[in-house]
Protein backbone atom coordinates (compact mmCIF):
# COMPACT_ATOMS: atom_id res chain seq x y z
CA UNK A 1 0.00 0.00 0.00
CA UNK A 2 2.90 2.64 -0.19
CA UNK A 3 2.37 5.64 -2.37
CA UNK A 4 -0.91 5.93 -0.58
CA UNK A 5 -1.94 8.93 0.57
CA UNK A 6 -1.90 9.03 5.01
CA UNK A 7 -5.29 7.85 6.89
CA UNK A 8 -6.34 6.06 3.47
CA UNK A 9 -9.07 3.66 4.00
CA UNK A 10 -10.21 0.62 1.43
CA UNK A 11 -14.35 0.01 1.88
CA UNK A 12 -15.50 -0.40 -1.46
CA UNK A 13 -18.94 -1.02 -2.41
CA UNK A 14 -19.94 -4.23 -4.13
CA UNK A 15 -20.42 -2.50 -7.25
CA UNK A 16 -17.10 -0.67 -6.99
CA UNK A 17 -15.66 -4.08 -6.36
CA UNK A 18 -16.86 -5.07 -10.12
CA UNK A 19 -17.03 -2.44 -12.29
CA UNK A 20 -13.51 -0.60 -10.78
CA UNK A 21 -11.27 -3.81 -9.91
CA UNK A 22 -12.38 -7.37 -11.11
CA UNK A 23 -13.49 -6.06 -14.66
CA UNK A 24 -10.10 -4.18 -15.32
CA UNK A 25 -8.10 -7.56 -14.01
CA UNK A 26 -10.38 -9.43 -16.26
CA UNK A 27 -9.54 -7.02 -19.29
CA UNK A 28 -6.07 -7.08 -18.52
CA UNK A 29 -5.92 -3.71 -17.94
CA UNK A 30 -3.81 -1.72 -15.42
CA UNK A 31 -5.86 -0.88 -12.17
CA UNK A 32 -4.68 2.28 -10.15
CA UNK A 33 -3.79 1.88 -7.14
CA UNK A 34 -2.90 -1.98 -8.06
CA UNK A 35 -3.41 -2.31 -4.26
CA UNK A 36 -5.38 -5.73 -4.12
CA UNK A 37 -3.14 -9.05 -4.10
CA UNK A 38 -3.79 -12.59 -5.94
CA UNK A 39 -4.20 -14.61 -3.22
CA UNK A 40 -4.82 -19.04 -3.65
CA UNK A 41 -7.45 -19.28 -1.44
CA UNK A 42 -7.52 -23.10 -2.33
CA UNK A 43 -4.54 -23.37 0.28
CA UNK A 44 -5.10 -20.77 2.69
CA UNK A 45 -7.64 -20.66 5.77
CA UNK A 46 -9.56 -17.69 6.58
CA UNK A 47 -7.24 -16.75 9.43
CA UNK A 48 -4.35 -16.71 7.91
CA UNK A 49 -4.99 -13.67 5.21
CA UNK A 50 -3.59 -11.36 7.42
CA UNK A 51 0.04 -10.01 5.49
CA UNK A 52 -1.13 -11.96 2.26
CA UNK A 53 -4.86 -9.68 0.92
CA UNK A 54 -5.52 -6.42 1.75
CA UNK A 55 -7.09 -5.72 4.45
CA UNK A 56 -9.87 -2.50 4.60
CA UNK A 57 -11.89 -2.26 8.11
CA UNK A 58 -12.53 -5.62 9.21
CA UNK A 59 -12.53 -7.60 6.01
CA UNK A 60 -9.85 -9.13 3.52
CA UNK A 61 -9.89 -8.24 -0.31
CA UNK A 62 -8.30 -10.15 -3.01
CA UNK A 63 -8.47 -11.74 -6.27
CA UNK A 64 -8.30 -15.21 -6.84
CA UNK A 65 -9.04 -18.08 -9.92
CA UNK A 66 -12.60 -18.86 -9.15
CA UNK A 67 -13.57 -21.01 -6.72
CA UNK A 68 -16.31 -24.15 -6.43
CA UNK A 69 -19.54 -24.19 -4.44
CA UNK A 70 -17.59 -25.68 -1.57
CA UNK A 71 -13.86 -26.28 -1.60
CA UNK A 72 -11.37 -27.18 1.25
CA UNK A 73 -8.73 -25.93 2.97
CA UNK A 74 -6.34 -27.11 5.25
CA UNK A 75 -8.05 -27.00 8.12
CA UNK A 76 -12.42 -26.94 6.42
CA UNK A 77 -14.16 -26.11 3.89
CA UNK A 78 -16.44 -23.01 2.09
CA UNK A 79 -20.10 -24.27 1.90
CA UNK A 80 -22.33 -21.67 -0.22
CA UNK A 81 -25.12 -20.62 1.84
CA UNK A 82 -28.32 -18.34 0.56
CA UNK A 83 -29.23 -17.22 -3.18
CA UNK A 84 -26.87 -15.82 -5.30
CA UNK A 85 -27.37 -11.53 -5.66
CA UNK A 86 -26.84 -9.72 -8.67
CA UNK A 87 -24.90 -6.34 -8.55
CA UNK A 88 -26.64 -3.54 -10.56
CA UNK A 89 -24.65 -0.27 -11.59
CA UNK A 90 -26.67 2.21 -13.32
CA UNK A 91 -29.65 0.04 -13.92
CA UNK A 92 -27.36 -2.59 -15.69
CA UNK A 93 -26.59 -5.57 -14.30
CA UNK A 94 -22.86 -6.06 -13.89
CA UNK A 95 -21.99 -9.07 -11.57
CA UNK A 96 -23.37 -12.27 -9.32
CA UNK A 97 -22.52 -11.67 -5.46
CA UNK A 98 -22.07 -15.44 -3.85
CA UNK A 99 -22.36 -15.63 -0.08
CA UNK A 100 -20.07 -18.55 1.34
CA UNK A 101 -19.69 -19.48 5.11
CA UNK A 102 -16.38 -21.71 6.51
CA UNK A 103 -16.66 -24.90 8.54
CA UNK A 104 -13.83 -26.10 10.33
CA UNK A 105 -13.34 -29.83 9.74
CA UNK A 106 -13.65 -32.65 6.75
CA UNK A 107 -16.55 -31.61 4.39
CA UNK A 108 -17.25 -35.36 4.53
CA UNK A 109 -18.13 -35.09 7.87
CA UNK A 110 -19.96 -31.69 7.62
CA UNK A 111 -17.70 -29.96 9.70
CA UNK A 112 -18.53 -26.81 12.54
CA UNK A 113 -20.19 -24.03 11.14
CA UNK A 114 -17.78 -20.43 12.03
CA UNK A 115 -18.28 -16.92 11.64
CA UNK A 116 -16.34 -16.20 8.74
CA UNK A 117 -17.86 -15.27 5.53
CA UNK A 118 -16.81 -14.83 2.04
CA UNK A 119 -18.30 -12.88 -0.54
CA UNK A 120 -17.36 -13.54 -4.03
CA UNK A 121 -17.93 -11.57 -6.92
CA UNK A 122 -18.42 -12.80 -10.34
CA UNK A 123 -18.31 -10.60 -13.16
CA UNK A 124 -20.84 -10.07 -16.15
CA UNK A 125 -20.32 -8.81 -19.73
CA UNK A 126 -22.46 -5.97 -19.50
CA UNK A 127 -19.45 -4.73 -16.77
CA UNK A 128 -17.57 -3.37 -19.93
CA UNK A 129 -20.73 -0.86 -20.68
CA UNK A 130 -20.39 0.60 -17.29
CA UNK A 131 -16.28 0.32 -16.87
CA UNK A 132 -16.54 2.58 -20.00
CA UNK A 133 -13.44 0.46 -21.30
CA UNK A 134 -12.48 -2.25 -23.80
CA UNK A 135 -10.96 -5.03 -23.01
CA UNK A 136 -7.28 -5.39 -25.25
CA UNK A 137 -8.79 -8.54 -25.98
CA UNK A 138 -11.33 -11.00 -24.96
CA UNK A 139 -12.05 -11.13 -21.29
CA UNK A 140 -12.19 -14.25 -19.60
CA UNK A 141 -15.61 -14.01 -17.23
CA UNK A 142 -14.49 -17.70 -15.72
CA UNK A 143 -11.02 -16.91 -14.92
CA UNK A 144 -11.68 -14.20 -11.90
CA UNK A 145 -13.68 -13.14 -9.17
CA UNK A 146 -12.82 -10.90 -6.20
CA UNK A 147 -13.80 -11.84 -2.48
CA UNK A 148 -14.43 -10.23 0.64
CA UNK A 149 -13.38 -12.07 3.84
CA UNK A 150 -14.83 -11.01 7.39
CA UNK A 151 -15.23 -12.42 10.40
CA UNK A 152 -19.40 -12.26 11.47
CA UNK A 153 -20.49 -9.79 14.20
CA UNK A 154 -21.32 -11.81 17.30
CA UNK A 155 -24.43 -10.53 17.75
CA UNK A 156 -26.91 -12.79 16.15
CA UNK A 157 -30.00 -11.19 14.54
CA UNK A 158 -33.54 -13.19 14.05
CA UNK A 159 -32.96 -14.55 10.64
CA UNK A 160 -29.29 -14.62 10.25
CA UNK A 161 -27.42 -17.60 9.06
CA UNK A 162 -25.06 -18.09 11.76
CA UNK A 163 -26.12 -20.82 14.50
CA UNK A 164 -24.87 -20.48 17.91
CA UNK A 165 -24.94 -23.76 18.43
CA UNK A 166 -22.83 -24.67 16.22
CA UNK A 167 -20.17 -21.80 16.07
CA UNK A 168 -16.88 -21.65 16.81
CA UNK A 169 -14.97 -18.42 18.16
CA UNK A 170 -11.83 -17.87 16.48
CA UNK A 171 -9.68 -19.05 19.19
CA UNK A 172 -11.32 -22.01 19.26
CA UNK A 173 -10.59 -22.30 15.09
CA UNK A 174 -7.12 -21.57 15.87
CA UNK A 175 -6.36 -24.55 18.38
CA UNK A 176 -8.36 -27.01 15.21
CA UNK A 177 -5.46 -25.97 13.25
CA UNK A 178 -2.79 -27.13 16.06
CA UNK A 179 -1.03 -30.46 15.90
CA UNK A 180 -3.19 -32.72 17.99
CA UNK A 181 0.03 -35.20 18.61
CA UNK A 182 -0.26 -36.20 22.12
CA UNK A 183 2.91 -38.01 22.17
CA UNK A 184 5.09 -35.29 22.02
CA UNK A 185 3.26 -33.76 24.83
CA UNK A 186 5.77 -33.30 28.05
CA UNK A 187 3.81 -33.81 31.31
CA UNK A 188 5.07 -32.36 34.06
CA UNK A 189 5.51 -33.92 38.13
CA UNK A 190 2.53 -33.24 40.24
CA UNK A 191 3.59 -31.94 43.24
Amino acid sequence: MSGLPPGFQFFPSDEELIVHFLFYKAALLPIQPDIIPVVDSHHCDPWELQGKALQGGGSWYFFCRRLPESHSTANGHWRSVGDDEVVMSGGIEVGIKKTMVFYAGEAAGGGVKTRWVLHQYHLLRRASTVAGRKASGSIDLKKWVICRVYEANCEKKDGDIYSEANELSCLDEIFLTLDDDFDEVISFPNY
